[in-house]
């Protein structure tokens, strides 16, 4: 099964990986096994993480949750760190 990309529609019959971008992936949390597509992002900006719109975080619908990278794998998995308002 392709994993589908953050943001893209439900309905999309193609919500996978497009060729020639740079995705990380979220592990755990709610959007866990989602792709976020990183191209065009600054190497301070992919090292930050990123606070991405969730409808099931624990603030429910429109609430963020915080993923980034780990000390230990700075390219690996964006990790879940937490939910805010």
């Amino acid at each position: 099964m392709t994993p589908r990309v953050y943001g893209t529609d439900h309905t999309d019959p193609s919500p996978g990986p497009r060729p020639g971008h740079v995705y990380r992936e979220l592990s755990g949390g709610p959007l866990d096994g989602l792709l976020v597509d990183v191209t065009g992002w600054t190497e301070d900006q992919i090292t930050t993480g990123a606070l991405l719109i969730s409808p099931a975080s624990a603030y429910g619908p429109g609430g963020r949750s915080s993923y980034g990278p780990t000390f230990s794998r700075p390219g690996g998995p964006w990790v879940w760190e937490g939910d805010t308002p």
